[in-house]
């Protein structure tokens, strides 16, 4: 049962990854009004719709949390050392319930308001509109911040809960935006390549092109930044807490993945997005962002599954791990184009690129 409930948490972590990261995203654009948001804004938006179904898919892990998480159900070692003691007051059942609920209200109520102003600048054309959304974004990156990293603590963390790590949600948050960035350009490409995709295609440059694999490269170094610091200070420290974290990953099986995750995440798609022949390229930019979703399951993989098999990868777990990011990647990817079918794929009237908005809908 728990290495089922094990392999369900990760591919639910890796799949929140893209909604989180779309939402961070959309953001970001409304705050800066750049044109590298331009083309993919109702791709970001979409994404951040699925947070309803991602929170229906939590419900299995609070029904059978007892059997994912060891303060659950070995409280006494914790309990045992008086140094923990503090963490089982915040690691309580209830009490992540409680938190788990406080987050997804977050997300959603971020969603809320950016998907519902956007449709009402698309009918109304208020210019107004654009300052609401540009309003709630500053806060609402700061709340999503504060979701992102209490949730990847409460959820990922506390699989292993004597070890902590101050720069551990930071590192989710890149890994979500890095993953959504690299998805929505394979959405982006494959809907140029389709004939709905029409108009789209007609509109986006390569400098746009050329902007977002710019951002992937940001993700790309801040992530090989984040998880080097990470490694640097607990190695450095050498604190017994902290140091078992590192000596599972980096060594045996978890070590070789350790070195495909510094080569193929962080090297080669560094040396292919410094090339601007690659970036204003949507087919060779797409192949490098497919690249990152794929090393971003690798990734999300080697943060978790270490936690609970500690000698490596084991061939029976794998089997539900790939099972369970077919599943829960199906009815999310279902969801996520049922979103995006709602909405125009570009935005219609706002105010920041009216002048690239006339069509035969506009005004």
């Amino acid at each position: 049962m728990s290495q089922i409930l094990h392999a369900y948490l990760l591919a639910y972590v890796y799949w929140l990854m893209i909604p989180l990261g779309c939402t961070a995203i959309l953001m970001m654009h409304h705050l800066t009004g750049g044109w590298w948001g331009y083309p993919i804004r109702r791709l970001l938006e979409a994404g951040s719709r699925t947070f309803g179904v991602m929170a229906l898919l939590f419900i299995p892990i609070v029904i059978w949390m007892k059997h994912i998480y060891p303060w659950v159900s070995s409280p006494e070692d914790m309990l045992s050392d008086p140094h923990y003691h503090f963490k089982m007051e915040y690691l309580s059942t209830n009490f992540f319930i409680v938190r788990a609920i406080i987050y997804f209200a977050i997300l959603m109520g971020l969603a809320h308001f950016l998907n519902k102003w956007s449709r009402e600048q698309d009918a109304t054309g208020d210019p107004r509109l654009a300052k609401y959304l540009e309003g709630i974004s500053g806060p609402g990156l700061i709340l999503w911040g504060m979701a992102v990293s209490f949730s990847m603590i409460d959820w990922v963390m506390s699989l292993e809960p004597k070890w902590f790590s101050t720069i551990y949600g930071m590192i989710f948050m890149i890994v979500g935006a890095l993953t959504a960035m690299s998805f929505v350009i394979v959405v982006l490409r494959r809907l140029t390549d389709d004939e709905r995709g029409k108009d789209l295609k007609e509109r986006v440059t390569p400098g746009q092109f050329n902007d977002l694999g710019n951002l992937m490269l940001a993700f790309t170094m801040l992530w090989a930044y984040l998880s080097f610091s990470q490694f640097l200070i607990i190695w450095a420290g050498n604190i017994k807490d902290e140091i078992p974290w590192y000596m599972t990953r980096a060594f045996g099986g978890w070590g070789k993945l350790a070195v495909v995750l510094i080569v193929l995440h962080f090297g080669l798609p560094f040396l292919l997005l410094l090339q601007r022949n690659v970036k204003r390229r949507v087919h060779r930019l797409s192949a490098v962002a497919t690249m990152m979703i794929v090393l971003s399951i690798v990734d999300v993989y080697w943060l978790m599954v270490p936690a609970y098999e500690k000698d490596g990868p084991h061939l029976g777990s794998l089997v539900w791990d790939i099972f369970y990011l077919a599943v829960i990647g199906a009815i999310w990817i279902a969801t996520y184009f049922w979103q995006l079918g709602k909405m125009p794929l570009l935005p219609l009237h706002d105010p920041r690129f009216e002048g690239e908005l006339q069509h035969e809908h506009g005004d």
